[in-house]
């Protein structure tokens, strides 16, 4: 039995976000990011927003184009290339306020907001840099006592703030009209979380099938994604371009070269973002299928 159709276009989406907004994007650096979304935004109006993520391209896209205020994260690379450098622009040039944390400490921090309480805590940050810069976050002492070689000690724990989302973009290969969606390829990449942590999720997907397929073709370990937790399901195929969404495609590494040229000046960027960026998603899936034949 099918549920609500929630499908929707990517304009649709964004014309529901509010500049300072909070907004967790989900992927893992240049794999399966809802690339076709971050674009709508790029094209819109939007400002001031705070962007959690394990980062990719959508950082460094949303940095350079002036419209990310603050930007939570356990990383920013392009995997193949592996610093994303207009987000290292950014945090050069203080454009963009960053915190950098553990990648273990945003699972929680997600984890957190999904399951509704105040923080979660765990080692992972202690013995580091990362409570000095970040002073806001706090110790927690554990209530009950860990055998260390014999000898009892209550903890001291890093207390990871719940990571809570205004919005959530994932990107999944496949979903039916409601939002229940799985992903194909090797790794979930926490999109998940990112969903549970947000009050509003969209999901853009490679393509949609029905209800009663997903659930018979579909092994129920990839199914992490309820269409209860899911407003919007936007289909997008390609939509991750120009990163990888395996098993459908890999990452575009020529057209990956070309976009992280674009911190080399202003002129590059503004000849890019003209070339790629100010069309609508239509036109941007023309030329580079144009670029690619």
């Amino acid at each position: 039995m099918s549920g609500p159709d929630k499908r929707c276009t990517e304009d649709e989406v964004v014309a529901e976000l509010e500049s300072g907004m909070t907004i967790g994007i989900g992927g893992w650096g240049s794999r399966r990011k809802p690339m076709s979304l971050i674009r709508a935004i790029l094209r819109s109006d939007l400002r001031d927003l705070t962007i959690v993520a394990y980062g990719g391209p959508d950082i460094g896209l949303l940095c350079r184009s002036g419209q990310a205020r603050k930007v939570i994260t356990g990383f920013v690379s392009l995997d193949s290339i592996p610093l994303e450098a207009n987000y290292g622009v950014a945090r050069q040039n203080g454009t963009v306020e960053a915190e950098e944390w553990d990648e273990g400490m945003l699972l929680l921090g997600l984890t957190a907001a999904g399951w509704r309480v105040p923080f979660l805590p765990c080692r992972a940050g202690l013995g580091s840099d990362v409570p000095r810069l970040m002073s806001h976050l706090r110790t927690v002492r554990s209530p009950y006592p860990t055998n260390f070689d014999g000898a009892e000690e209550f903890e001291d724990l890093l207390a990871v703030p719940a990571l809570e989302l205004d919005v959530a973009l994932v990107h999944q290969n496949l979903s039916d009209q409601s939002g229940n969606a799985a992903w194909m390829g090797e790794d979930p990449f926490m999109d998940d979380l990112f969903v549970r942590a947000a009050k509003k999720a969209y999901v853009s997907c490679e393509r949609v099938v029905a209800t009663d397929e997903l659930a018979s073709q579909v092994d129920v370990t990839r199914l992490r994604i309820a269409r209860m937790d899911v407003t919007g399901v936007v289909v997008a195929p390609n939509g991750a371009h120009f990163t990888e969404c395996q098993p459908d495609y890999g990452r575009d590494e020529e057209f990956q070269r070309r976009y992280a040229a674009t911190a080399k000046s202003d002129e590059a960027w503004q000849e890019f973002r003209s070339e790629f960026l100010d069309l609508d998603e239509a036109g941007y899936q023309a030329k580079v299928k144009e670029l690619q034949s």
